[in-house]
């Protein structure tokens, strides 16, 4: 394989696929943080058919696809599972703080490349690429069954139920808020109108999706039913005709503490009746009056705050 000194023309061979080949050349005088490996400046790995870099149309794959904007979200998902990186582009800055993700790829021959902020937004196909985007495996999300609202409840862990959350800024926003309290767990329903784990809501969530498990439910009001009857309390959140959350309920100091499962409902309709009349009891976030309501990933912050952290 032909070899090139610094100093040449820049004419780059295209590596054959299945070989790699790697210069690990750093820019001159390139800043780099403490501990930190920069990416290869012309590192190139390919174990795909030649036939181009950029990420644009292509056979479509066996599994599908998800594009993690920003270092955050990039080095979580690398923590969590390095193999399901299948492509990785970033910019010049943001190189110089990879370089250990890059020499996990170059291992596992996938392609990865320093790319001009033009090419790095049409990757991403945003402006809010956060220097970085890593093309993944999208994790198949995994459905409720009969089994599970007993093993959570003899674990004690807290759930959220989101009921028709259709934007999927707020998905992220939540799954962020989830994971900085340490809940771990969201169960959103099977239907067109809720939103999934997408590109946008993976960039929102900072990381925070690959630090939650995201479950499907083929009826939310069945299985706040369901978690009741295993020992949750289920506790919903409403805007008008519920308690408010500053009244705390009497319980039997005696008696253990029930899991705590959070239902939070659509942004514009709440939450559905059939789902509000099988939460244990509803409660409301008090404020001035002057705004009806908060952002419903607010909203989930401070619920878990007040009904799970602070216990």
């Amino acid at each position: 394989m032909a070899q090139f000194s610094q100093r040449d023309s820049g004419y780059r061979p295209r590596p054959r696929p299945g070989f790699a080949r790697e210069e690990f050349v750093a820019p001159a005088g390139a800043p780099r943080s403490r501990g930190e490996t920069p990416a290869p400046r012309r590192a190139v790995v390919s174990a795909e058919p030649a036939g181009g870099l950029s990420d644009g149309p292509r056979t479509r794959p066996a599994f599908d696809e998800l594009k993690l904007c920003g270092l955050a979200a990039v080095r979580a998902r690398f923590a969590r599972d390095p193999q399901s990186i299948l492509r990785l582009f970033f910019d010049e800055a943001t190189g110089q703080r990879v370089g250990a993700i890059c020499k996990a790829l170059a291992q596992a021959k996938r392609i990865y490349r320093q790319v001009e902020p033009a090419e790095l937004e049409k990757v991403a196909g945003s402006i809010h690429h956060g220097g970085i985007v890593a093309v993944v495996r999208a994790p198949v999300l995994q459905r409720v069954s009969a089994a599970e609202p007993a093993a959570w409840a003899a674990a004690g862990e807290p759930v959220l139920l989101l009921d028709r959350i259709g934007n999927a800024h707020n998905l992220g926003a939540i799954a962020r808020t989830t994971a900085f309290f340490g809940v771990s767990r969201i169960v959103i329903p099977d239907v067109a109108t809720a939103a999934r784990p997408s590109d946008s809501a993976h960039r929102v969530a900072e990381g925070g999706l690959e630090q939650v498990e995201v479950w499907l439910a083929k009826d939310l009001a069945a299985l706040a039913r369901e978690l009741a009857a295993a020992g949750f309390e289920v506790v919903g959140a409403a805007t008008r005709g519920a308690t408010s959350l500053r009244t705390r309920p009497k319980r039997d100091p005696d008696a253990p503490r029930k899991p705590v499962a959070i239902v939070l409902g659509n942004e514009e309709q709440g939450l559905a009746p059939e789902l509000a009349a099988a939460c244990s009891r509803l409660v409301t976030i008090p404020g001035t009056g002057k705004i009806e309501s908060l952002n419903v990933s607010v909203a989930a912050g401070v619920l878990i705050w007040e009904l799970i952290k602070r216990k």
